[in-house]
């Protein structure tokens, strides 16, 4: 979970993926909208299949909690 940072300075306190702007939100918008994984790490090159996976772990603990 190192990989997703909450903060008031970034996205308006969104949880986003460490080291960059791309929000949790962003990423499971997009999923949902129908782009692969692989579609959505070439759309956005500052994300890594590390930090897709650690946002996707973050929405599944954030509603299991």
């Amino acid at each position: 979970m190192d990989l997703i940072v909450v903060g008031p300075e970034v996205m308006g306190g969104k949880p986003v993926v460490a080291g960059t702007r791309i929000t949790v939100e962003e990423i499971l918008r997009r999923l949902a909208a129908g782009e692969s994984p692989e579609a959505i790490l070439e759309a956005l090159p500052r994300l890594t299949p590390e930090g897709l996976r650690a946002a996707l772990l973050y929405a599944a603990e954030a509603l299991g909690a």
